[in-house]
């Protein structure tokens, strides 16, 4: 059944690239369907990035700016900006947006939550961004935040709904505990929520996650043919980065191996060369021995090559690393968050005058436990450099997230 279906979902690919209509229509198709109905008469406020598009490229931007009874007042601008002209962890500026003429509020930076001065003139505030199914990709606190805001003003707050890219069915990860709660883990879910932004906001204001538990008057426009087995591959759609190093549809699936790690700076995950996230790489690393050590341990789903590479930018510029280039072949079976640790585990046995918690910069332990959501899995793991000391404690909360959050979900 794996073959069969990854035979359909690369037919599926080959079939839109030959101009095939997509398997799932987002949001603000279903949207625009209805004649924006929801939308007559209200003052519209939209917070997005080039990810707001529809299955023909066109961006929620200019389809609202466009829609008859419809009054775009107000854009408010994310991380990497409304039109993606801002590099990662760039201030973003109060503007004018140059194609439609609607000022441009900024809630990356110093304001993330949206104040009342901004929102004064809206009724309802529209949430459409892709995202990548990852607690500490920033758009999703962004839209909490946002949610709250509208609450505390008796504004309307609507989501476009859009998959989540790894899938429906994928839960990892501890719950944010209260000492790391952060714009990079905002909320107590999972580092792998499984959800779409519509399930999770309805999740967030039904549970009285968002402020002091106010809820907002919320609405989710859902997609149409979406389904909880579909990663963002089978979906057909067309897929815009939503930042500069998740270039593709696959990158979503790589970015929860490794990405915590990443915070430490100890070695090279790809980003800065042309593997984003799907790379451990090093000088002082043996490419051969640590893929032979790793595909040793039959970690279920995965598989690892031996790679050698220069990296034009970011940890490692400039330098012959070498390391393990990560394959997931069997997405419903990999512990994709997990994969960092064990290659810790690894490296710490190989290497050990190069265990990462005795080399890593200390600054960076606050950012590593933030995205971790705890700080027990760096204490845990720096004990002995072992996974089987974290593993019980990363997933205690999934099994009962599962159970809460399936009441809030709106596709099979």
């Amino acid at each position: 059944m794996k073959k069969i279906s990854t035979i359909i979902a690369a037919a599926t690919l080959a079939l839109t690239a030959w101009g095939a209509e997509p398997n799932v229509k987002p949001g603000i198709e279903v949207l625009r369907n209805s004649g924006f109905e929801q939308l007559k008469g209200k003052r519209v406020g939209l917070i997005t990035n080039p990810t707001g598009v529809d299955n023909k490229l066109k961006s929620t931007v200019d389809i609202l700016a466009e829609a008859p009874g419809v009054e775009l007042v107000a854009l408010y601008a994310p991380e990497h900006g409304v039109r993606g002209d801002v590099h990662a962890g760039d201030h973003v500026d109060n503007t004018v947006d140059k194609a439609t003429g609607v000022p441009v509020y900024t809630v990356y930076g110093k304001t993330r939550k949206p104040t009342p001065e901004m929102l004064k003139d809206v009724d309802v505030l529209i949430y459409d961004i892709q995202d990548n199914g990852c607690r500490s990709y920033t758009f999703i606190s962004t839209m909490g935040l946002a949610m709250e805001a509208c609450a505390e003003l008796g504004k309307e707050f609507m989501v476009l709904d859009r998959p989540n890219p790894i899938n429906g069915t994928k839960v990892e990860g501890n719950l944010t505990e209260p000492d790391c709660v952060s714009f990079v883990s905002q909320f107590p879910i999972p580092y792998l929520y499984g959800l779409t932004p519509g399930e999770l906001a309805t999740y967030l204001n039904e549970e009285g996650l968002i402020g002091q538990g106010k809820k907002v008057n919320l609405t989710v426009v859902p997609m149409e043919g979406w389904s909880r087995d579909m990663d963002f591959r089978a979906t057909g759609m067309p897929w815009i980065l939503p930042s500069p190093h998740q270039p593709t549809p696959e990158s979503a699936l790589y970015y929860p191996t490794s990405g915590i790690l990443g915070e430490l700076g100890y070695m090279s995950i790809g980003v800065g060369y042309t593997e984003p996230f799907k790379l451990f790489c090093a000088e002082w690393i043996d490419a051969e021995e640590l893929a032979k050590r790793l595909n040793a341990r039959n970690i279920p789903g995965m598989m690892f090559r031996p790679i050698h590479i220069k990296p034009f930018y970011s940890v490692g510029a400039g330098s012959d690393l070498q390391g393990v280039e990560l394959y997931i072949t069997d997405l419903d079976a990999a512990p994709l968050s997990m994969i960092q640790f064990y290659v810790m585990e690894e490296l710490a046995e190989m290497h050990p005058d190069k265990k990462v918690f005795e080399h890593a910069n200390e600054k960076r332990y606050n950012m590593f436990d933030k995205v971790s959501g705890s700080k027990e899995i760096r204490k845990r793991f720096s004990a002995n450099h072992k996974a089987s000391d974290i593993e019980d404690y990363w997933n205690k909360d999934t099994e009962a997230f599962k159970a809460s959050s399936a009441k809030y979900q709106l596709y099979k």
